[in-house]
């Protein structure tokens, strides 16, 4: 009987680890999931956005200063630096219209930001024998279901700056027409909003002679970001804002983090439910040995030794399922990462066709310790209260 009694113990404990294995391999691969996602939702965003970017703080414009844009140039962190203009348009094509942002940009902005590798359809072109030429988001291409070949011109409109009063609307709006020459795909609220235009064809849809909405400046690799951004503010001053690529999408980043803490949450909660194993395992492993815990306490063994070996025990079902399911997770995820083996739905529809996945050394340091941390409390309940049940030490302190 007490063979059996033994052996149930066993299984159950092996049960133990196995659901706490199951939890760390959960944990970890939908962490790196989420990690491989928010790697390529940022480098989409890198593609078009610069690493930095300079913006008034006041008004939408303001006229470029020549020996500020020398100082920046001048900086040994500095590899590049262009013009942005951009204002909202109406989008027109055929019988469908739409708003969007028309971005007039210099014939640098591909070196500054990568948008050229964003390019699923036609080429990256703005200029071309003097003639200029827009790159549309695939969201605008799709709403205004615009031509595969871009055989026609798109009208872009937009209100005159020094339209005066007058009975005829159509005077106080200004038409220019362009032909796209590429689409790029990004995230859906870049490529539903803007179109990229360069930056004189800018100038005359907006009625504008040499203002500027932004600067934008592409930095050498290796350098220090934060440093480089408090030089150029002092060099700019305090009329102006310098932005890196997570204050110009602050909403974004902090969603994913928001998301990413809301995912962790959830897994801990996976675990707490699979730690009732070890509550149930330490349990039956109390009961089993009580005859033997009361005879080494005969031979002196206190009543603290005796819940710190079953505290050990626990910890160590614990440790040993994070562990493996460490491992296995890893492994997982290197095969996703080889291999793609699990496809995305969509049939191509994504910029990615494979789920997403990328390893992060903290992921795991997090996921051990909060495994373990779990599994300590586990341990502690049934050690805690079902001990001075069983093993008749009531009375002791």
């Amino acid at each position: 009987m007490a063979k059996k009694s033994h052996n149930a113990i066993n299984i159950i404990a092996a049960i133990s680890v196995l659901g706490i294995a199951g939890g760390a391999i959960a944990f970890i691969i939908i962490l790196s999931v989420f990690n491989g996602f928010e790697s390529v939702v940022q480098g989409l965003f890198n593609s078009f956005y610069a690493d930095l970017e300079i913006v008034p703080k006041i008004g939408k414009t303001f006229v470029p200063n020549d020996s500020t844009i020398s100082a920046i140039r001048n900086l040994n962190e500095v590899l590049d630096i262009g013009k942005i203009l951009e204002d909202n348009a109406l989008l027109v094509y055929g019988e469908k219209q739409t708003i969007g942002t028309v971005r007039g940009v210099d014939s640098n902005y591909a070196n500054i930001t990568g948008l050229d590798t964003t390019i699923i359809e036609g080429k990256y072109v703005l200029k071309e024998n003097n003639i200029p030429y827009a790159i549309v988001g695939r969201g605008i291409k799709y709403f205004l279901n615009l031509s595969p070949q871009f055989v026609e011109n798109l009208n872009l409109v937009a209100p005159r700056r020094d339209a005066k009063i007058s009975l005829d609307p159509n005077r106080a709006l200004i038409s220019k027409l362009i032909r796209p020459s590429g689409t790029y795909a990004s995230q859906p609220e870049l490529d539903t909003r803007y179109l990229i235009v360069p930056i004189s064809f800018a100038y005359s849809l907006f009625g504008y002679s040499n203002e500027i909405s932004a600067f934008e400046i592409k930095l050498k690799s290796g350098i220090n970001l934060s440093r480089t951004q408090k030089n150029i503010q002092l060099i700019v001053g305090n009329s102006f804002q310098v932005k890196n690529r997570l204050q110009q999408n602050e909403l974004l980043y902090k969603t994913m983090k928001t998301e990413k803490w809301a995912i962790f949450f959830i897994l801990v909660f996976i675990l707490l439910v699979a730690s009732f194993n070890v509550v149930g395992t330490l349990t039956m492993l109390i009961i089993e040995k009580k005859n033997d815990i009361q005879t080494l306490s005969y031979l002196g063994l206190n009543l603290k030794s005796i819940k710190r070996t079953f505290l050990y025990e626990g910890l160590i079902i614990s440790f040993i399922g994070a562990v493996i399911g460490l491992a296995i997770g890893s492994l997982v995820c290197y095969l996703q990462q080889r291999y793609g083996f699990v496809k995305l739905p969509g049939d191509g529809s994504f910029v990615i066709n494979n789920y997403p996945v990328k390893l992060i050394f903290s992921d795991f340091v997090l996921v051990l310790f909060t495994v373990v941390a779990i599994g300590f409390f586990a341990s502690w309940f049934p050690v805690r209260t079902i001990a001075k049940k069983y093993l008749l030490f009531e009375n002791e302190p």
